[in-house]
């Protein structure tokens, strides 16, 4: 019976060290970022419609040329 209260006792620091865990710092929910993903697909899409208006003039330019010398 010694031996069991000499192992009760030392477990007793042992299990009053133990804690609920606290969550570490780096564990948050990160920022939104919906700015800068909204722009990231807005740029190249805007880059195509440029492009296509720029072929566009340049086709009108040209049938414009075409016609110019065909009269």
């Amino acid at each position: 019976m010694k031996l069991y209260h000499s192992l009760m006792l030392l477990a007793l620091p042992v299990l009053a060290a133990c804690g609920k865990p606290q969550p570490p710092e780096t564990e948050r929910r990160p920022e939104p970022q919906v700015a800068a993903m909204k722009e990231a697909i807005a740029q190249p899409l805007e880059q195509a419609k440029a492009a296509a208006a720029a072929t566009e003039d340049a086709a009108k330019a040209e049938k414009a040329a075409l016609d110019a010398v065909g009269q």
